[in-house]
């Protein structure tokens, strides 16, 4: 079993450790107290600095908590989600913006050709976008802890059902979707073994 205890190494308190990584869990159930998008441009203020090639900044949010889009929402998701995702005080879909290269101009001035490098090169620029979002992505989960809340994060689900339902006509590809909130009762299970230090890092 990996070791809980504080490593006074980090520039970080211990407190502000626990919750970020070492109490911090994927929650499975929410109580229902109200998440409100407020707190979510809280988090995406706080995140966004995190860095991303050429700072493409592909991640959006879609941000679904009305009954009218979760009615939307559920049939996509897959048997084993749909319920806690009925439930759950907030749903954030994250999408990935594969037109991200319209934006460098703005985001990435200093190299004027920056743009040009993904004209017509779709599958390039798909892929820069997937991995540049995921990379937002784990800034986003990290975010919602840092709010003191938790997240639930599901792959399970059907991405060309919501690509059609919430992004058609865009050029938005969901990645993820994350049930968010307060962690309710049985919120999850026991923590699962983490590979140790010698197993994950090779130093030459």
């Amino acid at each position: 079993m990996t070791s809980l205890m504080f490593d006074s190494s980090l520039a970080l308190s211990e407190d502000a450790q626990n919750l970020l990584f070492r109490e911090a869990r994927t929650a499975n159930s929410f109580t229902n107290q109200h998440v409100s998008t407020d707190q979510i441009e809280a988090i995406y203020e706080l995140v966004k600095f995190g860095p991303t090639a050429m700072n493409n900044q592909p991640l959006r949010l879609l941000l679904v908590q009305s009954d009218e889009g979760r009615e939307r929402l559920a049939p996509h998701m897959s048997e084993g989600n749909r319920a806690k995702t009925a439930i759950a005080p907030l749903v954030a879909v994250l999408a990935a913006d594969t037109d991200f290269h319209d934006r460098l101009p703005e985001h990435f001035p200093h190299f004027p050709e920056a743009r040009d490098m993904f004209v017509g090169k779709d599958d390039f620029r798909a892929g820069q976008a997937e991995f540049n979002a995921a990379l937002q992505i784990g800034y986003f989960i990290v975010g919602v802890r840092a709010a003191g809340l938790a997240a639930g994060p599901m792959g399970g689900f059907d991405k060309e059902g919501i690509d059609g339902e919430f992004f058609a006509g865009t050029a938005l590809k969901s990645q993820l979707v994350v049930n968010i909130g307060h962690p309710g009762e049985d919120a999850w299970i026991d923590r699962l073994p983490r590979l140790a230090v010698r197993d994950a890092v090779t130093v030459v």
